[in-house]
């Protein structure tokens, strides 16, 4: 539940800061569907845990792999908030430049996302209707009757 507060104080943030469409998938992902997907797979998941059989190193291996390569990688990324960074010197300052006059649109940020990252934000669009999906799916599944353990007896015949 900390999870979905902290999206939704996050989307309104996104909101005074007058991100709107990062404020409506904050909203829609963060504190929607991905509360529903917890909350749906608390509820399908076993009361008791049962010990794993065996170790999987193929996983394991893999794992340490891709968190080596990710650390190798993150070297060679320039420094937070660099103002050498190529973000900064040489899309930012085309933007900050041709924006106006490219769109006529006086909201920056708007007229980034609806134009220049179109696409991104059609896979935006996309990640929120996966989600939803998934959470129909997960939903519309017909729940498992659980088990009851039948009581133990000592040896004694039942009344």
């Amino acid at each position: 539940m900390l999870f979905a507060i902290y999206s939704l104080l996050s989307a309104g943030l996104f909101t005074v800061l007058d991100a709107g469409d990062v404020a409506l998938t904050e909203a829609a992902v963060g504190a929607g569907i991905s509360t529903i997907l917890f909350l749906a797979v608390l509820a399908m998941a076993d009361r008791h845990e049962r010990p794993a059989r065996g170790h999987n190193a193929l996983a394991l291996a893999v794992v340490t792999l891709t968190g080596a390569s990710l650390i190798y990688a993150s070297a060679d990324l320039p420094d937070f908030g660099s103002a050498e960074a190529p973000a900064q010197t040489h899309v930012a300052s085309y933007y900050v430049e041709n924006t106006y006059s490219d769109m006529g649109i006086p909201n920056m940020v708007a007229a980034v996302l609806a134009s220049y990252r179109s696409v991104d934000t059609m896979g935006e669009a996309f990640v929120i209707l996966t989600a939803a999906l998934a959470v129909v799916a997960l939903l519309s599944a017909p729940p498992r009757r659980r088990r009851r353990a039948k009581p133990e007896t000592d040896g004694e015949a039942p009344p």
